[in-house]
């Protein structure tokens, strides 16, 4: 059975990863922002901030939704959220280079499927009843 979904929603632990790679604010936003064009989303603006003495939190906003991380370099610790929508995009790619950008030694994953159609359907009192899904997960 197919399930219809308007989007994925990727949430990602990392641990044991590099601290000092989580304390630079330019080399997590480079890391997100190539993680966004490898999984082939486009990217529209993106913004980060360095907290004192250290951890970064930042978003890349991508056409097709979002990708946000939070570091806690004294844990060498990440928390990564990768929500795209459409066809063209694949999180799981962004989640791989992650990893791998990061030196995590460990990794936990758990895919959310965000505006389930018939539910969107449902509730919005037939109001949508020609929704585009791109997406169809395996249930």
């Amino acid at each position: 059975m197919k399930i219809e979904q308007l989007g994925r929603h990727i949430l990602v632990e990392y641990y044991n990863c590099d601290k000092d790679i989580l304390k630079d604010h330019a080399i997590i936003e480079e890391h997100m922002k190539e993680a966004a064009i490898v999984s082939n989303a486009t990217i529209v603006t993106s913004c980060f901030h360095k907290f004192n003495p250290w951890g970064v939190s930042g978003a890349v906003i991508i056409q097709e939704s979002h990708l946000t991380i939070h570091t806690w370099p004294e844990y060498g610790y990440a928390s990564v959220d990768l929500f795209t929508c459409g066809d063209t995009v694949n999180p799981w790619l962004a989640f791989k280079y992650l990893e791998d950008a990061l030196k995590a030694e460990r990794s936990e994953s758990t895919e959310v499927a965000r505006g389930l159609v018939d539910k969107v359907k449902t509730f919005s009192n037939g109001a949508y009843d020609n929704i585009q899904v791109k997406h169809k997960m395996e249930g």
